[in-house]
């Protein structure tokens, strides 16, 4: 038993940081008041965690491995309800562990172990958009060169990646509080998904579901994958 609680009490501290990080912003999130909102001294949190940045790399980490995951099934995209459901899930992905994004100007200035690892990913990103492109070509759905394929998916990545920033500059003080993610994410969906469909025959393009809504509601949760 002894042996589980300094676990139980890490993963304590990743769940409240990624919360705190979520709400408030990585640099306004001190570790004292990460400490102070588990009901733990400061002591107790640098045995598991040295420094902030310790915190900041392993829910990273976490959620690398997460999209990892979901970046595998890019290439097996062949239908457009399929490419619908991919993108969503990136963007619900991308919610849940939104202050990678809405602060990752800030993060990558001094943290050079996220600057590196966060150009990978983004390479990671346009090549399973690629591979979904590719698989919705062969299939039929999108009538698109070699070229223009690199373009979109690369495009793709862009607004993937910027999206919570340009909801964020819209709209400060709600557009990233939990009741507004459904409709944030599903305007970050649509707009992915417009950039493929001037590729499309119309047959396609009937396929795809309402735009308005994202296939499930985005998740508030707070637990690290």
């Amino acid at each position: 038993m002894t042996r589980k609680a300094p676990r139980r009490t890490a993963q304590r501290i990743l769940e409240a940081s990624l919360d705190l990080f979520n709400r408030f912003g990585e640099p306004n999130v001190s570790t004292t008041l990460i400490a102070s909102e588990l009901g733990i001294s400061p002591g107790n949190l640098y045995y598991h965690y040295p420094a902030k940045d310790a915190l900041v790399n392993r829910l990273y980490e976490a959620f690398e491995a997460a999209l990892a995951e979901l970046l595998a099934g890019g290439p097996r995209v062949r239908e457009v309800a399929e490419a619908h459901r991919f993108v969503a899930a990136l963007f619900a992905l991308i919610w849940r562990y939104r202050f990678l994004y809405r602060d990752q100007s800030d993060l990558l200035s001094r943290n050079r172990h996220l600057e590196a690892r966060f150009q990978t990913l983004l390479l990671d990103k346009e090549a399973a958009l690629r591979g979904a492109i590719a698989g919705l070509a062969g299939a039929g759905h999108l009538a698109i060169t070699a070229d223009e394929a690199d373009a979109l998916a690369r495009s793709m990545v862009v607004v993937l990646t910027y999206w919570l920033n340009f909801e964020y500059a819209t709209n400060p003080r709600e557009a990233l509080e939990p009741a507004h993610a459904d409709q944030a994410m599903a305007r970050g969906c649509r707009h992915v998904l417009q950039l493929v469909m001037p590729y499309m025959p119309p047959a396609s393009r009937a396929q795809l579901p309402a735009l308005d809504h994202l296939p499930a509601t985005v998740d508030d949760a707070t637990e690290p994958a």
